[in-house]
């Protein structure tokens, strides 16, 4: 049996400063197997981001979910790398 997810203590300032700005956001904590912590949605776009705290590092399964992911996503340490992701995205 899989035991719950541990979320990183970030994780909730992280999805309030999102959705404040006017970002959707899905939390995927606890599908497991690597998946990122958060889907967000941002202007027509989708952003996966794995939240980590000032020191943590990628499980062994985020690392292989990461590695074989060929699609957009991000490793975030704080609000402000959160709403860089968001600004990237709009740039592009």
């Amino acid at each position: 049996m899989r035991r719950a997810a541990k979320v990183d203590i970030i994780q909730p300032a992280i999805v309030d400063t999102l959705r404040q700005v006017g970002a959707t956001v899905q939390v995927l904590s606890a599908v497991g197997e690597g998946c990122p912590d958060i889907l967000c949605g941002w202007h027509g776009e989708n952003l996966l981001m794995e939240i980590k705290d000032k020191t943590g590092e990628l499980t062994p399964k985020q690392l292989i979910w990461h590695k074989g992911w060929t699609g957009q996503k991000a490793i975030v340490r704080s609000r402000n790398d959160a709403i860089d992701v968001l600004n990237n995205a709009v740039k592009k």
